[in-house]
């Protein structure tokens, strides 16, 4: 029997909160479980620095890509199975790109990326396609496997209909993370009726394609994801977190450039500093070591690296007050001003940080970024945009929300041993007295 084909003895199954279990019966992915790359992901947060806003945020991108490949197999097995338009070839292609969508990212993701000019999805294709345990599997399929999954991930595949599933404004990525975010933050909001959406979903050659019947179910989906993005993804705690987790990077860096010697040697961070970081290096990061770092540099001689890491550790954040860029960009140079007198760094104690999001679109003709929008099947057979036929997505298509807050440390500024006078007229300016 072919390796693409071969079944485990015993199906497996991994309990799960969200979806109750996950079956892996394919021994292709039960191999590609347990490679050393795919079992990194259980030492890297789904949520970065949610869990010091939510405490129940420690759920790891190991289980969403568990959930991601599980929400795949029902749609191949149960949904698709049969249907003319589907090719059963293309089912263990979908379960790899699954599974391992999310293979490439690091600690604390995104400030992490924003920092390095680094690029998750860069990794997830490095890690397929590079000498690692997860290519020796897929290579096993068959020659050219690997690439035909990195295409996939990367969207650059012919086969959009597989794509779409992983990718596109109503796929398996989307409803696993809306669900497994809110079980574990314990809100509201993400829920919504994913089984009736997988009961309408129909294989078209490009994309996948909702029944008319089910457009109320896809309403609610995208409400709950708008409503998530701005309760769970936004919130302005967790923002703050990821403010100093970003401004300690930014210090470590600054203070490597300027060849200060640490008290705790960052050798896992020299070829972040440098720009040059390997496949190899890239792996061995999770945040367990990132958080070894900040542990440590809390005894450093810098002052700002050590106050920074220990306001981390310790969750002693930065306050926040609402913030016009447009309007207020003076009002920013004079407490940066401000600051400097009172002899605190605006560089690393004042940030302006902005969120935004768009709930939905479509893709209109002469944009740059295309846009794979949401298709209803009609009941006479023709395909029609989500948001010409829901009276609610259209009010919120293409409307984008943008949300900006100015960050500082509110302790510093409460402290009147040292400049007074100085820091009341910043605490005027920010109106918090």
């Amino acid at each position: 029997m072919a390796y693409s084909e071969e079944k485990l003895s015993e199906e497996k199954v991994f309990k799960d909160p969200v979806h109750r279990y996950i079956h892996v019966r394919d021994r292709v992915i039960w191999d590609l479980i347990g490679t050393k790359e795919f079992q990194r992901l259980r030492r890297i947060k789904q949520l970065g620095t949610t869990y010091l806003t939510f405490h129940g945020a420690e759920h790891s991108r190991f289980n969403h890509s568990l959930g991601v490949y599980e929400i795949v197999r029902r749609i191949a097995d149960d949904v698709f199975i049969g249907r003319p338009e589907w090719n059963e070839e293309e089912r263990l292609l979908s379960l790899c790109a699954a599974l391992l969508h999310d293979l490439g990212h690091g600690p604390f993701s995104h400030s992490f990326e924003k920092v390095f000019d680094l690029d998750h999805e860069h990794f997830t294709r490095a890690i397929i396609l590079g000498a690692t345990e997860v290519n020796k599997v897929l290579t096993r399929v068959c020659d050219g496997f690997p690439e035909k999954v990195a295409e996939v991930i990367a969207k650059t595949s012919q086969n959009k209909l597989v794509v779409s599933l992983i990718s596109s404004q109503i796929d398996a990525d989307r409803m696993d993370y809306l669900q497994r975010d809110a079980y574990f933050t314990g809100v509201s909001y993400g829920h919504f009726d994913m089984e009736r959406i997988l009961r309408v979903m129909r294989p078209r050659e490009d994309q996948v394609v909702i029944k008319q019947s089910g457009m109320h179910a896809v309403e609610d989906y995208i409400m709950s994801r708008y409503q998530m993005y701005w309760q769970v993804y936004f919130h302005p705690v967790t923002r703050s977190a990821e403010v100093i987790l970003t401004k300690i990077l930014h210090r470590a860096k600054e203070l490597h450039k300027q060849n200060y010697t640490f008290k705790y040697d960052p050798i896992h961070f020299y070829s972040l500093f440098s720009g040059k970081i390997t496949l190899e290096d890239y792996i061995k990061l999770d945040e367990a070591i990132i958080l070894y770092y900040f542990q440590m540099w809390q005894e450093e001689e810098d002052p700002v690296l050590s106050d920074l890491c220990c306001r981390f550790m310790d969750r002693n954040l930065y306050k926040y007050v609402e913030f016009d860029p447009a309007g207020e960009y003076k009002k920013l140079a004079e407490l940066s001003a401000l600051f400097k007198k009172a002899g605190i760094d605006p560089e690393y104690y004042l940030v302006v940080d902005s969120s935004s999001d768009l709930p939905y679109d479509f893709y209109r003709p002469g944009e740059e970024e295309e846009r794979l929008p949401i298709h209803l099947l009609l009941k006479n057979g023709d395909i029609r945009e989500l948001s010409r036929e829901s009276e609610i997505v259209d009010a919120i298509s293409g409307k984008r929300r943008t949300d900006h807050k100015l960050y500082f440390p509110d302790d510093f500024l409460s402290d009147d041993s040292k400049k007074p006078n100085i820091k009341k007229q910043i605490r005027t300016l920010l109106e918090i007295d």
